[in-house]
């Protein structure tokens, strides 16, 4: 998303763009998907570059990265990072990549754009929802506790587990326990 530079963003960049270092920087870029509440989500960017960055365009202007790939800004590293990675096919992009070691949180910032949410879905494919009520598909034994859980148990409730598409919780017998989605049939 485009806006106008703040100006402490225009402090920050010296007046150039933190992409190329070469033309003046016009727009605040927000990189997605966060917005442009907070400086630090924000690269100010040049026309050219912006008009690049929004068209997907590959091309040799994009070797400028090398450069801002090693800014201390996490928003100028993440937004780098995601246009070479469009461009890893490319020799030059792919090397720029592996030189450098960034913060985990940057790459998977920079990687989001390429990622779609993971859907919790049961054994037939058909999507799971907080609150939903399952039916085991098959008898589960219950790590942790003194019993096990029968085919056609029904567990009602549920909340996902968020960083695990595979996985829900629920309650059994009282306990709440983790559920593989695969065992698991959304009642009707």
């Amino acid at each position: 998303m485009k806006s106008t530079i703040s100006n402490k963003l225009q402090e920050r960049c010296d007046g150039l763009c933190e992409l190329c270092s070469t033309e003046k920087a016009t727009s605040a870029y927000a990189v997605s998907p966060k917005n442009n509440d907070k400086i630090e989500n924000e690269v100010a960017i040049c026309d050219t570059c912006y008009s690049l960055v929004e068209s997907k365009e590959s091309g040799n202007h994009w070797q400028c990265l090398a450069g801002s790939i090693w800014n201390t800004e996490h928003s100028v590293q993440a937004l780098s990072y995601r246009i070479l990675y469009s461009l890893k096919e490319n020799e030059w992009a792919n090397e720029i990549l592996t030189s450098v070691e960034l913060d985990e949180i940057v790459v998977t910032w920079a990687l989001s754009a390429f990622h779609k949410a993971a859907l919790h879905v049961d054994s037939n494919g058909t999507e799971l929802l907080n609150g939903d009520t399952v039916v085991l598909t098959q008898g589960l034994n219950v790590k942790g506790a003194n019993f096990m859980a029968p085919k056609g148990t029904i567990v009602r409730k549920i909340h996902l587990v968020p960083d695990n598409h595979e996985q829900i919780e629920g309650k059994v017998n009282e306990q709440t326990i983790v559920i593989l989605t695969k065992f698991v049939r959304k009642s009707a």
